[in-house]
């Protein structure tokens, strides 16, 4: 008979400003990738409490189970002193000074606490897709940009910023959360590997 191992830890650490959509993001991770058998939004997102973290979520990919634990920045314990495998930035595509803020901000803090890992992946996440609202043909004329972020510009920041993956998602309504849920998995489970969870050459995916 085989022996039985405890299935592999993998830590992940939500950052970023506050409100930016982060503890409905966990709320809506809760539910699984498919929480119902019809598969459509809206879900009654259940109530996380803070002091509950680590939310431990379990996972089965390529026949292996996997242990997710998700911390954010209202951890009891202090993020900056946690080691996480995984990291995801968080920002509000509504307002644009939350995405200047993983710039200007947050991106500092991962290269100064959490830069003993070289494989370990970072991604940069947009919330609240749902709100997002056009530019104006009047902002369009004038070279300026609207408030919200388009997509192309969060994947700029991404890139600038030499991060490996970017998405986005509505944790709300559900709109691109079955595969934002299922990219954060398989990449917590390369984190396990040799390879580790970096893309190639310092690549972003979108």
């Amino acid at each position: 008979m085989e022996p039985i191992y405890p299935p592999p830890e993998v830590s992940v650490l939500l950052l970023g400003d506050p409100e930016v959509g982060k503890s409905t993001f966990l709320s809506r991770l809760s539910l699984g990738i498919r929480p119902h058998n019809d598969d459509l939004p809206p879900y009654s997102l259940p109530v996380l409490h803070d002091m509950d973290q680590p939310f431990k979520f379990n996972i089965t990919l390529y026949r292996r189970p996997y242990s997710l634990q998700f911390y954010d920045t209202a951890s009891p314990t202090n993020y900056t002193l946690l080691q996480p495998n995984f990291i995801i930035l968080c920002f509000d595509i509504t307002r644009r000074e939350t995405l200047h803020s993983l710039r200007t901000h947050w991106i500092d803090l991962v290269n100064k606490h959490f830069n003993y890992d070289e494989v370990m992946p970072v991604m940069v996440l947009g919330l609240k897709r749902d709100l997002r609202q056009e530019w104006t043909d009047e902002e369009k004329r004038g070279g300026g940009r609207g408030k919200s972020v388009m997509p192309q510009e969060g994947l700029g920041v991404a890139q600038e910023m030499m991060c490996d993956r970017y998405a986005e998602c509505s944790a709300l309504t559900g709109e691109l959360c079955k595969e934002v849920l299922e990219d954060v998995a398989k990449t917590s489970a390369r984190t396990t590997t040799e390879k580790g969870g970096r893309t190639e050459a310092g690549c972003c995916v979108m």
